[in-house]
């Protein structure tokens, strides 16, 4: 049984003041890690940045206003397009201020992810292999 979804998109990037622009964004779920969305950002076959979500924070975006901190999900409406958007807060920049992006996203291909992630892995049905992540932990000690 494949364990592993992945899926790439064509988004919008809007960084700072800038007008959006297309780049792919690459999303992965893997069944071993089933709370977590790695999503890959790349344009010109340069990786921009990389990320991970909680899944159920990205379901959750697509219905209501979710997160705080670093990452931000709302559902947005532009007529009869629907798109999730996603506010991500970088490092510290030297004049005090923090890298900032948005990310606009068609929500009907991000929602067709998650079906697919669900698929493996029922939400509610996750399970955290504790004897495994304390062996890391102690390994890396």
């Amino acid at each position: 049984m494949n364990s592993f979804v992945h899926k790439t998109l064509v988004v919008q990037l809007q960084a700072g003041d800038t007008e959006r622009f297309p780049v792919l964004a690459h999303l992965g779920y893997d069944a071993a890690d089933p709370f977590a969305v790695t999503v890959v950002f790349s344009a010109d076959g340069r990786v921009l940045a990389r990320w991970t979500l909680d899944r159920e924070m990205l379901g959750e975006g697509l219905l209501r206003p979710v997160g705080v901190g670093d990452v931000r999900l709302r559902p947005v409406s532009r007529g009869m397009w629907d798109e999730l958007r996603v506010e991500l807060l970088g490092d510290f920049r030297p004049d005090g201020g923090r890298h900032h992006a948005v990310v606009y996203a068609w929500a009907p291909a991000v929602a067709a992810f998650l079906r697919e992630t669900h698929a493996l892995v029922r939400p509610g049905q996750e399970e955290v292999r504790v004897d495994e992540v304390l062996a890391e932990i102690i390994a890396g000690s």
